[in-house]
């Protein structure tokens, strides 16, 4: 598997990460676009208290080093793409 397929397979990963740990009905992996805002107005439009449960439910899956006063926070959470980036550049398995 070259790069990119791992990228676009961590990336579905995240979308059905994000729909089990929000208990998110009716939405598919397929309905989250990869540059689509995660919260606020358009996307998926996710609040601040989503973020926190997704922040534990990362931290738990890949053992994420997240910081709650992190300025790059809210670049990192932004969409699944730089979430996937965030993911990639803390796991050497990845």
């Amino acid at each position: 598997m070259d790069e990119t397929e791992k990228f676009a397979a961590l990336k579905l990963e995240l979308k059905r990460l994000i729909i089990e740990a929000l208990d998110l009905e009716d939405i598919t992996p397929a309905d989250i676009q990869d540059d689509a805002s995660l919260f606020g107005d358009g996307g998926l439009g996710l609040d601040s208290i989503d973020a926190l449960e997704l922040g534990i439910a990362l931290r738990k899956k890949y053992q994420l080093k997240l910081e709650a006063n992190d300025a790059n926070n809210r670049e990192h959470f932004s969409c699944v793409n730089t979430l996937a980036r965030l993911v990639q550049s803390q796991s050497s398995t990845i």
